[in-house]
């Protein structure tokens, strides 16, 4: 993998799974990394951020005896797929033990785990501060602190949570942070935890990737169901679909499953054990159809989703960028429909600030204009239009019978 020195069990590893050419954001942070800076990353989703920063660190790690690693991500879906990544390139023949420790899985597998002295940590603010206060998990040899998708971390409120954590780490180490936005919060949590961090970029972190091809439809929120519909019928390809809530996600996949969609749903009130499943047979293409709320929006990678519809319009602009971002993966092309009720049209504006940017051009497709706003405008209009006519006819009318009044009199 280029002339970045890597030390031979990885560079085999990275080979059998056919890790061969690093994505742009891979090629910069990974040599930073190996020099020991502190890193402050941000790239489109899809571009190859956990690579950037699980390489490096799987490749410390094997040139030291006891130096271990701590990688912190929101969601235990991340978790789990940043894992997959480690086990991927620090195979059990490597003598690297791990720990996934995020909530809702089982405390006494975690327990075990733990007690085998991991070189690798990976989990969720919450349940790692959960084995820190039972004193289950030592950080004194953490030479390495790496926070992912840090800006979600704080939109779910885990600042504080990584507050505490911090205060467990050694202070002298090397710390990772990745994000897909850079908020004002996220620079002011590098500037506390980095020491003179490299400034890693790959393109406007507001910029959908090209290869998504975005639409959106005006409806009224009793038309979505039926528009859906015809949108699976015809397309082809597995499709994720956004909501807003846990239960409007189980009542689309049941509805969707009764009219013969083969569909499935996701959302945080899921056992872990649950989630595991769902992700699992969607991978497996058991179902083809995913509906979730955004839990699922960071950090999901399957290649194989061809599309996302937003049936719900996300909480916030920028999670409508990381909710497409779940198609067009590894350079593979997608589309993206949103359906915008009325009630939608406000959020539906801030996306179009968010993604237009600084003079960026928006795909003319979401810009259409709301059907019945035309209309309104069309009525508007002529409303105006025959208000001022008939007050002018009124007007000269009333001049024409005033002059008429004198003149019959002088007749008369």
């Amino acid at each position: 993998m280029l002339n970045f020195n890597l030390p031979a069990l990885l560079q085999e590893s990275l080979a059998a799974v056919g890790f061969t050419t690093p994505t742009p954001i891979q090629k910069k942070a990974i040599p930073l990394v190996l020099e020991g800076r502190d890193i402050l990353g941000s790239a489109q989703t899809g571009t190859g951020k956990t690579g950037a920063f699980v390489i490096p660190v799987v490749a410390r790690i094997l040139e030291s005896s006891a130096e271990t690693a701590l990688i912190l991500t929101p969601t235990r879906e991340l978790a789990t797929q940043v894992m997959k990544v480690v086990h991927d390139l620090a195979p059990r023949k490597t003598g690297v033990k791990t720990a996934l420790l995020i909530g809702g899985a089982h405390m006494g597998d975690q327990l075990r785990d733990l007690k085998k002295n991991p070189r690798i940590v990976v989990g969720t603010p919450g349940r790692v501060n959960d084995h820190l206060k039972r004193q289950t998990l030592n950080l004194q040899n953490t030479a390495f602190l790496v926070l992912d998708e840090t800006d979600r971390m704080l939109d779910m409120g885990f600042g504080v949570q990584l507050d505490a954590i911090i205060k467990y780490l050694p202070q002298d180490r090397q710390t990772l942070m990745f994000s897909a936005t850079l908020p004002s919060s996220i620079v002011k949590l590098a500037d506390k935890y980095l020491v003179n961090p490299e400034r890693v970029s790959m393109g406007e972190t507001h910029q959908v990737a090209l290869n998504i091809k975005q639409d959106m439809l005006h409806l009224k929120s009793a038309s979505k169901y039926p528009q859906l519909i015809k949108e699976l019928d015809e397309r082809e390809g597995s499709v994720i679909i956004f909501v807003k809530t846990k239960r409007g996600a189980d009542e689309l996949a049941d509805r969707l499953s009764e009219d013969q969609h083969s569909a499935d749903a996701i959302h945080g009130d899921l056992r872990q054990r649950e989630r595991d499943r769902v992700i699992k047979a969607f991978r497996n293409k058991a179902h083809r159809v995913m509906v979730a709320t955004d839990v699922a929006a960071r950090g999901l990678d399957i290649p194989h989703i061809e599309h996302v519809i937003n049936y719900d319009l996300p909480q916030s602009p920028e999670d409508y960028i990381h909710r497409i971002g779940r198609t067009a993966r590894a350079g593979s092309s997608g589309s993206a429909m949103s359906f915008v009720s009325p009630s939608e049209g406000g959020m539906w504006k801030e996306i179009l600030r968010l993604l237009q940017g600084q003079g960026g051009q928006l795909p003319p497709e979401l810009c259409r204009e709301n059907k019945n706003q035309r209309d309104d405008k069309k009525q508007t209009k002529s409303k105006k239009f025959g208000f001022k006519f008939k007050k002018r006819f009124e007007h000269s009318d009333s001049k024409s019978k005033a002059k008429a009044k004198p003149k019959r009199g002088r007749v008369a």
